[in-house]
């Protein structure tokens, strides 16, 4: 086991997918580092037992689950099925997660998977969607017969089966899918399926409590109370599970509206869920619980916040890419339709608006270690954008195939900030037994990052500083933004001072990085200190730095649609102790251009 500073090479390499060994090991000969280390393990094992007792302290772990006689109601699922991939399935071939695996006559359970991102949409079930969108007899005997295969023998991948976070997935997908599997079943079939739902649901209810934090155990918690509400006979399951739901949702939904974990992306993924299980406690004629309503009602004005002019979220803390109908469906429950708020503090960010310019800053520490096993070392980074167009981004997490990304896609040079020393502003626990426990959550980090907003001269202005550099290297690194009102300037400016009042700085070299959306092509001009960055729509934006040299080299945008996709990045580089303050402008030279309205008759 050791720790990893997120040292991720040239981001270059990485588009050329050269990155073999992405991180750096860091010594543990250091007695302060191991006491430090021992000392959070500790942490996380405790709270992991914690976690665990909690759940069974509260009946939750040992609440009876009868056999239900019948399903109540059949929650709605806000997910988008695809009736064209039910062709797919029928067809025996199962595309998940980037991966193609046809059956030859075998059952899908029966497979080798070729990737746990496979086996996970396999046997979470959400697939059952586009068999109901076909809405065929035949897609139903489909969808029954396969259901029927994975009560029989879940398989090979067994122990992914039973892990809380797929079991829970799949518990909803069959509530969810139950009037479209269960029409015209026979009676056999239907008590098979009643008795292997209980089974599943008793398991999960002792398992809630091992779910890694985050959307993983808000998900085992929630599929529990859909339980108690869907199936009948099941007061006791929705009482204690109602009582564990308020409980995860004070605790991971902070007062702003922002997920413990950071990650914007959760906001999608629970209220997908939240949304149709505030529908089925009404559908039940039962008040949902007021920390249900709450929650929801902080999580929905953060959805704006989080949102660029094309509809995509920041990348931020393991966020992807953004399912565009998936957002939209949520918004439509949004009855407020308010502007996004600028500050949330509980959650660690800040955003600017100035007209068609958005400007989304992480202006805060990593979330706590149980917290932050997705979490990314990128303090300061922000992501800018005009209307619809992206031109500062973060390379954010692909589809598929994290894990080969993921050491790359946590580091503090795959965000548009400043690196000291090719190293992370966050180290991250790696190896060992530990990681399969914890994951590889953030050991040290930034731990005091001061903010202030204010607006000077017809502009918006917002400062921040971390000290994710103080302890190995003495550093403080300070970032100024300045959005001018009129929508046509960003004024950057990136300071390094000592962390200790009248020390020095160190002779250490920092790159900061300003990754670019695809879209945008950049091209270097006579002047070593600025280039010219083009956008779709015609506009165009120059960016210019007058004390350091303008550098122009390959990035790769992990969170495309599909696949990670090459793109480009502005470095500035240089020494801390011969360039303790960089100053950047970011000028749109050119409006965008309007397309002239297409001309009738001939000619």
């Amino acid at each position: 086991m050791g720790i990893w500073n997120g040292s991720a090479g040239p981001l270059q390499a990485v588009a050329k997918g050269l990155a073999r060994n992405p991180g750096r090991s860091v010594s543990r000969g250091s007695f302060a580092e191991r006491t430090r280390l021992a000392a959070l393990l500790a942490e996380l094992w405790s709270q992991t037992v914690l976690a665990r007792i909690g759940g069974r302290a509260t009946a939750l772990g040992y609440v009876p689950v009868p056999v239900p006689e019948r399903l109540l109601i059949a929650p709605q699922d806000l997910r988008t099925g695809d009736a064209t991939l039910a062709a797919e399935i029928y067809a025996g071939r199962f595309a998940f997660a980037g991966k193609v695996m046809m059956l030859d006559g075998r059952t899908p359970f029966e497979l080798v998977p070729p990737s746990v991102e496979w086996a996970e949409a396999l046997h979470g079930f959400g697939w059952l969607r586009h068999l109901k969108a076909a809405g065929t007899t035949i897609a139903r005997a489909n969808a029954r017969a396969i259901v029927g295969d994975f009560m029989r023998d879940p398989g090979k991948a067994r122990a992914i089966a039973a892990r809380p976070d797929v079991a829970a997935r799949r518990i909803i997908s069959w509530l969810t899918q139950a009037t479209f599997l269960l029409q015209d079943a026979d009676h056999d079939f239907y008590r098979r399926f009643m008795r292997s739902l209980a089974r599943q649901v008793r398991q999960l209810r002792r398992m809630a409590g091992d779910a890694p934090d985050g959307y993983p155990r808000m998900l085992a918690v929630t599929a529990l109370v859909f339980a108690g509400l869907c199936m009948s006979d099941q007061a006791s399951l929705l009482k204690a599970a109602q009582k564990r739901l308020a409980e995860e949702l004070d605790r991971q939904i902070l007062p702003d509206g922002g997920p413990l974990n950071r990650n914007p992306g959760m906001l999608i993924e629970l209220l997908l869920d939240l949304l149709p299980l505030r529908q089925a406690f009404s559908a039940r004629n039962h008040q949902a619980p007021p920390a249900l309503m709450n929650a929801v009602d902080r999580m929905m004005p953060m959805l704006r916040f989080f949102r660029h002019g094309d509809g995509a979220f920041a990348h931020f803390h393991g966020m992807g890419h953004t399912a565009a109908d998936q957002l939209a469906t949520i918004l439509a429950f949004d009855d407020a339709r308010g502007a996004p708020v600028a500050n949330a503090p509980y959650s660690g960010y800040q955003r600017l608006d100035a007209k068609a310019l958005l400007l989304i800053a992480d202006t805060g520490p990593p979330p706590p270690p149980r917290a932050s096993w997705e979490a990314h070392a990128s303090c300061l980074a922000f992501e800018f954008s005009s209307a619809r167009n992206r031109i500062v981004i973060n390379c954010g997490v692909p589809e598929v195939h994290r894990e080969m990304w993921r050491q790359v896609a946590r580091s503090t040079a795959a965000h548009s900030t400043a690196v000291i020393a090719d190293t992370s502003s966050c180290r991250f626990l790696q190896g060992g037994s530990m990681t399969r426990i914890f994951g590889a959550p953030i050991v040290s980090g930034p731990k005091h990052v001061e903010v202030q907003r204010g607006t000077r001269n017809n502009a918006l202005l917002l400062r921040a500083s971390h000290d994710g550099y103080a302890e190995a290297f003495g550093i403080i690194h300070q970032r100024s933004w300045r959005l001018a009102v009129e929508g046509n300037r960003l004024d950057g400016e990136d300071v390094f001072r000592p962390a200790e009042e009248g020390g020095t700085l160190p002779a250490e070299n920092f790159a900061i990085r300003f990754h670019l959306h695809p879209a945008v092509s950049v091209e270097r001009l006579d002047d070593p200190h600025t280039a010219l960055l083009s956008l779709p729509n015609g506009e165009a934006w120059a960016f210019a730095a007058p004390h350091v040299p303008l550098g122009i080299e390959e990035s790769v945008y992990l969170a495309a649609a599909g696949a990670p996709r090459r793109t480009s990045q502005l470095v500035l580089a240089g020494d801390v102790t011969r360039t303790p303050r960089v100053v950047w402008t970011f000028v749109r030279t050119r409006e965008a251009q309007s397309v002239p309205p297409a001309r009738s008759g001939r000619g």
